[in-house]
């Protein structure tokens, strides 16, 4: 998402472009009245509002391993976190290390921080996909 600041004659807008759906709508906040523009469903309204007050995102990355082939292995959250606590899971997981294979979908971080979001493998350690 791109986010700029606009000022027309002393008046602020944020300029943003949604992501909830294909449309990817350029959406204009006047920063004064609140007024969301550009969206073309109710869904962009939602987006900006909750971007602009509490602002999530799905976080993907890398984890080590001590299973022979897998330096790594790649995890994600299965659901938003606050931007606020990105840096706060990734202290974690760059602590973490796995120890035994795991097939796809396994949660290696349950409930973050009482967030309900679990982080969870996205590719099978072994050849056949299972365990």
């Amino acid at each position: 998402m791109v986010e700029l600041d606009i000022h027309f004659g002393g008046e602020s807008m944020k300029h943003m472009t949604c992501i909830i759906c294909p449309n990817s709508c350029e959406l204009h906040v006047d920063e004064v009245t609140g007024r969301i523009t550009g969206n073309k469903c109710a869904r962009g309204i939602t987006f900006a509002q909750e971007e602009l007050t509490n602002p999530k995102r799905t976080v993907t990355t890398t984890v080590k391993t001590t299973i022979n082939g897998f330096p790594v292995i790649s995890v994600k959250t299965n659901g938003e976190i606050p931007k606020s606590l990105i840096s706060t899971l990734m202290y974690h997981l760059n602590h973490l290390t796995i120890t035994e294979e795991l097939p796809i979908g396994s949660v290696v971080m349950k409930n973050f921080l009482k967030t309900g979001v679990d982080v969870v493998t996205t590719k099978s350690m072994t050849k056949d996909g299972q365990v």
